[in-house]
């Protein structure tokens, strides 16, 4: 049986598949490659094993809610000209921001060339240099990923969390000059053990900020903080997660065991993904989900979050206090993410934010299996989910998310001939009742997505704000119906 760990803090396991290598470009005249100021992270010394976290406490903060004690205060793709997508080996310039225009560009993208210019010009007109975190030695054989992470890495954060029973590390993604930073809300809350952890900030150039909580959203496991006293960080460029296909390259930035700007890469395994997960830090979810536990997740269960202290713990399982579920639409990556990954950036081939790093995959049945770290099956939240709600809890503290109205569980044989959510209750008022939904329906497509499960349905309306409209298709009788509806507004 399955578990599926949050990307917090296993042995990693990182993978990278070969590509063929490429025609060389034309020879740009080379220059000197600021070294890296960040200083080099010191290697624990105790071994690589991982230790589960402390019980979740008592009272996990509602979305949306600041902690008392913690207070709180897109560009669009540029297309590469008539390049494939998995360019790997490109003559270029050693300069990183040239790196970035030549391979990011496949050569020709002017977008991305832009870029590289006004950030070069923007620098001198200041007087100021911006700490380089990558060291590029053999420019001939630079690829793609490399070009990513010269783009991104000064974007991606690690984050330290302690409390007085327990401690973690994650990953975050910087999204103003200023200290804006979007997490995990498992990361930031110790997966709901703690509600007033101390939030510590080091930066890819190895500057060090404390943290608070602006705002928590438990439901689809998202947080934003902002960093104090920060000014001049390097903010993600926003990507469009719709627009990915399976198979497009995409590049993992974070700090799986707390070590800082560690980069994978690999594919996009899957879209339209749904996963279903137990957490600490949320109240009841109100999902409505009659589907017995057993057939979650393609009948492995509610998958876990796993939460792991580095310093201390005697290695064995603790006992969590009841938790609720969540469903969350992912992108699934066969990129290498491991426990401390958890809220770092997934980023497509032009370096840009497609998803926030969530969770993974493990073949381990139990908790004290969990040292099997990344075996290829790594999931991220879209960013098409990730900016609303990060935009949405940065101007109000809390972001929304839709209500359907209706019970619902996995189709079975015995009661559709095709896979779906099949309609068990409807609220009277609701969403589900004024679109005419009745129960028996089996709803098949949500938004042009479509449903397998009790799951995807449920993901697939939460990821939605309130009063969002959508298409939903459905099988009554063995008839396909359309209908549109307006979600309401659910209520933690």
């Amino acid at each position: 049986m399955s578990d599926l760990e949050s990307s917090e803090n296993t042995t990693p396991e990182a993978t990278e598949p070969a590509a063929p290598e490429q025609p060389a470009a034309a020879p740009v005249e080379p220059a000197p490659v600021a070294a890296a100021s960040a200083p080099a992270e010191t290697a624990p010394t105790e071994p690589f094993v991982p230790l589960p976290g402390t019980p979740a406490a008592s009272a996990a903060p509602a979305s949306g809610q600041v902690p008392p004690s913690l207070g709180g205060s897109a560009a669009q793709p540029s297309p590469a000209a008539d390049a494939p997508k998995r360019q790997r080996s490109v003559a270029v310039p050693v300069i990183a921001a040239a790196i970035v225009a030549a391979l990011l560009g496949g050569g020709a993208g002017a977008g991305v060339a832009a870029w590289a210019i006004t950030s070069q010009q923007a620098e001198q007109s200041q007087g100021q240099s911006q700490p380089q975190t990558i060291t590029v030695n053999n420019p001939d054989g630079a690829d793609v990923v490399t070009a990513v992470a010269a783009k991104a890495l000064d974007s991606v954060v690690t984050i330290r969390v302690s409390s007085s029973s327990s401690g973690g590390s994650g990953s975050g993604v910087i999204l103003s000059s200023d200290g804006y930073v979007l997490t995990n809300t498992h990361v930031v809350t110790l997966d709901g053990a703690s509600a007033d952890g101390t939030i510590e900030v080091t930066t890819a150039d190895g500057r060090i900020f404390p943290a608070k909580v602006v705002g928590l959203d438990p439901l689809v496991d998202l947080a934003v903080i902002k960093l104090q006293g920060a000014s001049g960080l390097t903010a993600v460029e926003w990507g469009d997660s719709t627009k990915l296909d399976v198979g497009d390259q995409v590049v993992a930035i974070g700090a799986p065991l707390g070590l800082s700007n560690t980069v994978t890469d690999g594919i996009v395994s899957a879209l339209g993904r749904s996963i279903q997960i137990q957490s600490s830090a949320v109240p009841d979810s109100g999902d409505d989900d009659a589907t017995p536990d057993d057939r979650q997740n393609g009948g492995q269960g509610p998958f876990d979050f796993w939460n792991f202290d580095p310093e201390g713990g005697d290695g064995e399982p603790q006992q969590r206090q009841q938790s609720s579920t969540i469903s969350l639409p992912v992108i699934q990556t066969d990129a290498a993410i491991n426990p401390g990954n958890s809220g770092g950036a997934l980023l497509n081939d032009t370096g840009q934010l497609v998803g926030i790093n969530v969770a993974i995959a493990s073949t381990g049945g139990s908790l004290s299996s969990s040292q099997s770290g990344s075996i290829g099956v790594g999931f991220a939240i879209p960013s098409s989910l990730a900016k609303r709600v990060a935009e949405e809890i940065i101007e109000n503290g809390e972001a929304t998310h839709g209500l359907l109205g209706a019970t619902v569980s996995t189709a079975t044989s015995a009661e559709s001939d095709v896979v779906g959510a099949v309609i068990q209750d409807v609220t009277p008022g609701g969403a589900a009742d004024k679109a005419g939904l009745k129960e028996g329906d089996v709803v098949t497509r949500f938004n042009g997505t479509a449903i397998t499960s009790s799951t995807d349905l449920t993901a697939q309306v939460r990821a939605l704000a309130a009063g969002a409209d959508a298409e939903l298709v459905y099988q009554r009788g063995g008839a396909e119906r359309t209908v549109d509806v307006t979600l309401g507004e659910l209520q933690l």
